[in-house]
């Protein structure tokens, strides 16, 4: 494993425990998304993996393999991070950021315009930084965090604050890093639909307690159910016809109805029964997703 921790605990007082028992393993090459509502502990999570909160007994943490005291501070040569918001220099430009980071860490330079075209800011690296975009900024920090050719990037929260095109180009840009250069790659996030579209293995965080980890699908597969919502011409002419059939069918619109099966497997009979009667279907569209699997955890923790 990349990271592992043990029974991780955190607390600032005796009151107030921000983290109790998280015991979480990333794999090699992966992208683990560790998600959670704001406050959950995923920023202590991140300080005290990264060595940041050390005044506590913790519990046990590794990176790479071995006990995390034992490689301070050398891990970090192997290591790029983003806690939080990035600090830019708004007088400098991209690749003088770059410069200056490879000065702090006795870095070879040769990287600079690799790692500015992987992050594509090649164009704009005689730029200053205050004239980029939010989504600029994002990719210069990540462009920083690559300039020591990192084994694991850890970034805490990378699209917080961007705009959906700007999601996008962080969420191609990670998979691009991970794909080509086998980065294993830590992202906290509370974007539970940016998750399920980017991450290969997920640990979900509620009041400090590591409720579900495992890989997207043994996520997916903890509740199988599949809602869509239909769109067929005259609802009005086939809507008894459908609801004799499946009974549980629910009308949300002049032409638009919401079904839940047990498993997406039953979609497809379902199709089939709309062209047997001869129901044109405009539109299916599928419901749900992480965020249902998320609330019905966690609702599912609340009632034990």
């Amino acid at each position: 494993m990349i990271i592992e921790t043990h029974e991780l605990s955190f607390q600032f007082n005796k009151y107030h425990k921000l983290l109790d028992k998280v015991s979480i393993q990333v794999p090699e090459k992966s992208i683990y998304g560790f998600l959670g509502p704001n406050g959950a502990g995923k920023s202590t999570t991140i300080r005290l993996i990264t060595g940041l909160l050390g005044e506590q007994n913790p519990g046990e943490i590794s990176l790479f393999g071995k006990p995390l005291q034992e490689q301070l501070p050398f891990a970090f040569s192997q290591i790029g991070c983003i806690i939080e918001t990035p600090t830019l220099y708004a007088h400098l430009t991209g690749l003088e950021h770059l410069k200056f980071v490879a000065k702090l860490q006795d870095t070879n330079d040769s990287k600079f315009n690799e790692v500015l075209d992987l992050v594509g800011l090649d164009h704009a690296k005689n730029i200053k930084s205050k004239k980029y975009s939010l989504g600029m900024k994002q990719r210069l920090s990540i462009a920083m965090a690559l300039i020591n050719d990192p084994k694991l990037l850890i970034l805490d929260e990378p699209v917080n604050g961007l705009d959906p095109q700007g999601i996008i180009e962080i969420r191609l840009l990670l998979q691009k890093l991970n794909r080509e250069k086998g980065i294993t790659i830590f992202i906290s996030s509370h974007i539970l639909a940016e998750v399920e579209k980017l991450c290969t293995h997920v640990g979900i965080l509620h009041n400090g307690i590591l409720q579900f980890q495992g890989t997207m699908n043994e996520l997916k597969a903890k509740n199988s159910q599949a809602s869509i919502v239909v769109e067929v011409a005259n609802l009005d002419q086939h809507l008894n016809i459908i609801q004799q059939q499946y009974p549980d069918c629910i009308q949300i619109s002049e032409n638009e109805i919401q079904l839940k099966f047990s498993s997406k497997e039953e979609i497809p009979s379902f199709v089939n029964f709309l062209a047997q009667h001869n129901i044109s279907v405009y539109k299916i569209q599928p419901q749900g997703g992480l965020e249902e699997w998320f609330i019905d955890l966690t609702k599912q923790i609340k009632t034990l």
